[in-house]
């Protein structure tokens, strides 16, 4: 066009304050019609965001185990509220029956400790499975040391114990479905570690991909950053593990191999979570072979005994897929490009090639440079004659000057 450009502060600024005031440069956006626009624009973003979401999977297993959590803390918090206030009417059920959760069906089931007779026996055993104990509680309600309680005060404790008793049955329910979600999204990082431990980690780095994203060495400290940045500032030891602590590994390991074995389960994590998050078929065939794999490490470390390599399990174990990929009569493209060759591949075995026939060649020369050397060895034995020569011939004209003189 032949038109001079520019493109400085100056021009920049002017396209901010046309952008600011365009309303009232154009007639027909009046009456707040742009504004409008740019919000319908901004919920329309929003909702294919939301309803386009890659972690949408990740965001059921994160509420899953908060919820879970959260959970587990009501539930203990409710059966000890139950324990502390049965026991001012049956104190003695407290020592015999220890778990919360048999503890909270007895109290709804027993109610006033009067009720026991030796007919509730089948009941008590069904709930307690221990006829033993069962039959305890029976003789432990005869001569109990608790004050009576009135029918109101026993109805609101029924009450409560009922509610307790739902929590923990919608508490199993949730950690079922958690284990399925758990199967569907990340298998190989649940068979690994273990479902509850798997679902920790997502959950504390914010989805599956952002945990692939992360170096085994993140995932090994992850759930311990506070411990970390401590040690950091006052300079100590920092430490060796985080949430990967609460994996059954770490603890049947020896206290001097915990930090070892930390360190090799968060490599197989990084390994299993990055397999889940970017292979289209997940399966739990490589979780597995990890698992596998620290078991034997824990042998090493334990008797000695020598682990396979990881390149061998992994091969192993894409046999097996390949195997299943072709019964199914679909293999996966991530089966089939290990048998094609890549470019660097071909380019390093043409480099190989040329490398070989140079030592050959290097090998021939050498082969043929000591036959010729032979030839030439004749001059230095001529050399070595012409010394003695000389000799000979000082010798004889010693002999003569002696003569001379005489």
């Amino acid at each position: 066009v032949g038109f001079p450009c520019k493109s400085n502060e100056l021009v920049l600024e002017l396209l901010r304050g046309i952008r600011f005031h365009f309303e009232k440069f154009v007639s027909k956006l009046d009456n707040g019609a742009s504004g409008k626009a740019q919000l319908g624009l901004g919920h329309s973003y929003s909702r294919a965001k939301v309803k386009f979401n890659v972690n949408r999977q990740d965001n059921m297993i994160i509420q899953s185990i908060c919820l879970l959590d959260q959970l587990d803390k009501d539930v203990n918090t409710c059966a000890m509220r139950v324990k502390e206030w049965y026991s001012w009417h049956f104190p003695e059920l407290a020592k015999i029956v220890s778990d919360s959760f048999i503890f909270a069906r007895l109290v709804k089931t027993i109610g006033a400790r009067s009720t026991l007779t030796n007919e509730s026996l089948e009941k008590l055993t069904e709930i307690t499975m221990d006829e033993p104990m069962a039959q305890q509680i029976l003789d432990a309600a005869k001569s109990s040391m608790g004050f009576e309680v009135s029918e109101i005060d026993m109805m609101n404790l029924s009450e409560f114990a009922d509610r307790v008793v739902e929590l923990a049955k919608y508490r199993k329910q949730l950690s079922a479905y958690l284990v399925e979600k758990m199967a569907i999204v990340a298998p190989n990082l649940a068979g690994l570690i273990g479902e509850t431990v798997a679902a920790r980690l997502i959950s504390h780095a914010g989805s599956l991909v952002n945990l692939a994203k992360c170096p085994a060495s993140t995932i090994q400290i992850l759930g311990a950053e506070k411990a970390l940045f401590r040690a950091l500032k006052t300079k100590g030891n920092t430490p060796k593990y985080g949430l990967i602590f609460h994996s059954s590994f770490i603890g049947r390991a020896k206290a001097k191999n915990k930090g070892r074995i930390s360190r090799y389960l968060a490599n197989k994590c990084a390994i299993a979570s990055r397999i889940d998050s970017f292979s289209e078929t997940p399966n739990s065939l490589y979780g597995d072979k990890l698992r596998e794999q620290v078991e034997d490490r824990l042998k090493f470390y334990d008797s000695g005994e020598t682990p396979k390599k990881n390149i061998d399990v992994m091969r192993e174990v894409a046999k097996q897929i390949a195997a299943m990929g072709k019964e199914n009569g679909t293999a996966d493209d991530s089966e089939e490009t290990p048998k094609k060759k890549n470019k660097k591949d071909k380019k390093k075995s043409k480099k190989r090639k040329a490398e070989d026939e140079a030592e050959a060649d290097a090998d021939a020369e050498d082969e043929e440079k000591p036959k010729k050397k032979k030839k030439k060895k004749k001059a230095p034995a001529a050399d070595e004659e012409s010394p003695k020569k000389k000799k000979k011939k000082d010798k004889d004209g010693k002999k003569k000057k002696k003569k001379k003189k005489k």
